[in-house]
């Protein structure tokens, strides 16, 4: 048998080998940078009228943060963070990520919104 007709032994390589697939990294990243833009959230609010009147005075404050609906998106970003990051399957890989992101991005506008 001629050795440069023999099918090759090793298999092609997957997606993430080649540096393709980049959903654990990006996932990672807006996990990390959850935290902090929910700080600039916070000082982006001090700026306005009615939080700083409620934080220096007292006047026009709010009841509070709707508790629930921040920590439901917050806690549905950390499990679609970790499913990110644990899938084998680049397409679950895929979505999850795009869950984190907007589950991410409602906790974020829940704060944005609700104290604006």
């Amino acid at each position: 048998m001629n050795p440069t007709t023999a099918p090759s032994a090793t298999p092609p390589a997957p997606a993430m080998a080649t540096g393709r697939d980049r959903s654990r990294f990006w996932a990672g990243l807006s996990a990390a940078l959850f935290v902090p833009a929910v700080l600039a959230a916070g000082v982006l609010l001090l700026s306005s009228e009615r939080v700083s009147g409620c934080v220096m005075y007292g006047v026009q404050c709010a009841k509070g943060l709707p508790g629930w609906l921040f920590v439901w998106s917050a806690c549905i970003g950390a499990v679609a963070f970790v499913v990110a990051l644990a899938a084998p399957a680049l397409r679950v890989r895929q979505v999850a990520l795009a869950a984190q992101l907007f589950a991410e991005c409602t906790a974020l506008l829940v704060i944005l919104s609700y104290y604006a």
